[in-house]
Formats: structure tokens, sequence, C-alpha cells
């Protein structure tokens, strides 16, 4: 069986760093080979940017009552995926929602960006949905329009942490566990 690594993309940035900023992005991708896949990890996170900046979003969520939302994200590489994941909770005045979504499949091509930009506000948007249900708040506004993202983001740090084996499970899990991804947005 490959190993597989869960790597965590943080921004340290002075805009992620912005107290008026009501969604903190945390982003993880897991991969057997060994590297990130960027354009869509970097589209994710445009994805939430755009979001954040948004007055409607941002009227949307303060409806909650809650001061932010810690948007944890692990893209699932070379697993199966077959399990979609999501565990959602409060701490004081802040939502911590952990979710996992698939990697778009194949190898970066002409076009890319531009495909993992449009999957990408289609899996943020999935999530604020069970967000929304969870929390019983009104519908969605709409999603702004989300270019592409700039050409020229820097490169994002990049944490790798191996994944551990389950023990004693006989066969392949196809999916990160809720516990597995707590422990490493912890």
């Amino acid at each position: 069986m490959d190993e597989q690594t869960l790597w965590a993309l943080v921004d340290h940035s002075p805009e992620h760093a912005d107290r008026d900023s009501w969604l903190h992005p945390h982003l993880g991708t897991t991969t057997g080979g060994g590297h990130a896949p960027r354009e869509y990890v970097v589209a994710l996170r445009h994805v939430a940017m755009i979001l954040d900046a948004d007055p409607r979003w941002r009227s949307w969520w303060q409806q909650s009552g809650l001061a932010a939302c810690e948007l944890g994200i692990v893209a699932e590489g070379r697993l199966d995926h077959l399990r979609p994941s999501a565990d959602i909770r409060r701490f004081d005045d802040r939502l911590q929602a952990n979710f996992t979504c698939a990697l778009p499949a194949g190898p970066p091509t002409a076009g890319t960006v531009e495909q993992a930009t449009r999957t990408a506000a289609e899996e943020v948007r999935a999530m604020f949905e069970v967000i929304r249900q969870a929390l019983t708040l009104p519908a969605l506004p709409p999603t702004p329009p989300v270019p592409s993202p700039p050409t020229d983001v820097p490169d994002v740090p990049v944490t790798a942490k191996r994944v551990p084996d389950p023990p004693h499970e006989p066969e392949r899990q196809g999916y990160l566990t809720l516990t597995q991804i707590q422990e490493f947005f912890a």
C-alpha cells in the first residue's frame, strides 16, 4: 500500500490575519505521490477568500450570531473518497467545520486552473449548505463571480503529516476518518 500523507496549507499572510475576516480556511490534501496538488488547493482558498469578502455572504454569516467560521477542508487524493466527511462544532463565538472533498482527477493540463476554480466553488458552496442546515440559517446567498486565481499567487507553506494506518483494519479505508481530520487541524 502506498504511504498516504496529509498536507496542510496554512496562509500566514497579512490578509489572512485580517480581524475583519469571518471566514478562515484551513486546507489540506492527502496524497501518495509526495506533493500537494497546488492548483486545486489554491482554488479552494481563492473561493473562500471571495466569499469572505462578499457583503451578501458576510451578512448571511452574521445571522449565525458567530464571529467566525474556521473551515477545514481536506481534499482526498489517491483515496477512493467513497464517504465524504463533515464535522461541525461550535466553540464559543466561532464555528469549526471540517470537511473532506475529492481532488479533481487527472494530471494538470491546459484549462486546469479554470476547471479547478469551478469545482472548488461548487464544493465550498456545498459545504456551506451543510453548515446552513446544521445551524438552521436561511438560504445561502448567490455565489459571487469567482474569477480564476491570479497567476502570481505565492507558494503557500506546506506541512506534511503521515496519516496513521488504522489498527487492525482488514481492508483499506478509502477515506479519512473524522478523528484523523480533527487531530490534523487540532
